[in-house]
């Protein structure tokens, strides 16, 4: 009886040890297919960013070439000024 007893204990906590793995196991794949879903979402979205940049870098040369333009008309304004 104490054996059989021993016995129903032992298959007790192995279920539940299975259930437990089972769970787990479920958990894992449905974080990993979350993560990967995500890791696809990041990707799409620094390619995006990646585009804004060369995009943003592209037009801080457009000013700095236009400020560059406009200081060299106003040190020409300045110096007709100056003549006068």
């Amino acid at each position: 009886a104490k054996i059989i007893k021993e016995g129903e204990g032992a298959q007790k906590v192995y279920a539940e040890f299975t259930e437990w793995c089972e769970e787990r196991s479920r958990n894992v794949g449905f974080e990993i297919k979350t993560g990967k879903a995500q890791v696809s979402e990041l990707k799409a979205l620094i390619a995006q960013e990646e585009a804004t940049i060369s995009s943003l870098a592209a037009k801080v040369e457009d000013l700095a070439g236009e400020i560059a333009t406009d200081e060299a008309d106003l040190k020409a304004a300045t110096e007709i000024r100056s003549s006068e």
